[in-house]
């Protein structure tokens, strides 16, 4: 049984993890305080799982710094306090936003070009982390799309939040690749087992269409939604304008590797219930 370290135990995608993993490894979790590493202890660790980071706080300027002291300084430190310890990978969690202002699909040849602090401060981990990797240290870097769950934070409970609120929605055929969080740790777990590394794009084995999952979250609060292409035109201008407006409604996708199946434990509508309902 491999031992592997959480770094960042308070993080949404640490605490669902060694919740989802506990029986499979042995789990340690260690804190960040005042974004320093605090406790760690890297002895006879196979593997750390690196999830502390700054996401879902306001980008403004005088921001900057701290986005990238929290999710690449933090990270490249300690990723070299693993690897002179003698850890075997280091698994990073990135994100879909080092692509930047970006719609369509993405595919492993796609260039990240990073639009905010949040992106950017992501890919410079990434770049320096890629510095570290040798033949005994593997590092392994995850790009999820939007992540859902029960408690989860960011875009997700907005929707939830608008199917609740909103009588009519409007109906658009858009496309926009995302991961159940129990998927996420699935991947996780087979990354850590087979000791991967590189660059990864996991999502779950379906698409979202906008229109749909709120029609799924109103069902769900015992609602019939209605929708209508009505506002069709104006949020095709919009998104044009407005990123906000891009990311509800616009198209993108990781492109498909055929091999979903292996880490989709959870189906899309499945994974909809319990992050709305808890059950």
């Amino acid at each position: 049984m491999k031992n592997v370290l959480i770094v960042g135990e308070g993080s949404y995608i640490g605490t669902s993890f060694a919740r989802y993993a506990s029986s499979r490894y042995n789990i340690k979790t260690i804190c960040m305080k005042d974004g320093k590493l605090t406790d760690a202890d890297f002895s006879s660790i196979d593997s750390v799982l690196h999830c502390a980071g700054i996401a879902h706080v306001a980008q403004k300027k005088n921001m900057r710094q701290l986005y990238y002291e929290i999710n690449c300084d933090l990270a490249v430190n300690v990723a070299e306090k693993a690897k002179a310890a003698g850890v075997e990978q280091f698994v990073f969690l990135s994100s879909m936003s080092v692509y930047g202002d970006i719609n369509g699909v993405i595919t492993p040849e796609t260039e990240p070009k990073a639009t905010d602090f949040y992106g950017g401060s992501k890919l410079a981990a990434e770049e320096k982390l890629r510095q570290l990797a040798s033949s005994v240290f593997s590092i392994c870097i995850l790009r999820p799309p939007m992540v859902y769950g029960f408690g989860c934070k960011g875009n997700f409970p907005r929707l939830v939040a608008l199917a609740k609120r909103l009588p009519v929605f409007p109906n658009v055929q858009n496309r926009r690749s995302m991961i159940y969080i129990d998927n996420l740790c699935e991947f996780i777990c087979q990354a850590i087992d087979n000791n991967k590394s590189g660059i990864h794009l996991p999502q779950n084995a379906e698409y979202m269409n906008t229109t749909e999952l709120v029609k799924i979250i109103a069902q769900l609060h015992g609602k019939r939604m209605r929708t209508t292409r009505v506002f069709n035109p104006l949020i095709s201008f919009l998104k044009k304008f407005f990123s906000p407006v891009d990311k509800l409604f616009g198209d993108l996708v990781y492109v498909k590797t055929g091999n979903e199946a292996e880490y989709n434990v959870v189906s899309f509508e499945d994974g909809v219930r319990v992050a709305v309902l808890g059950k």
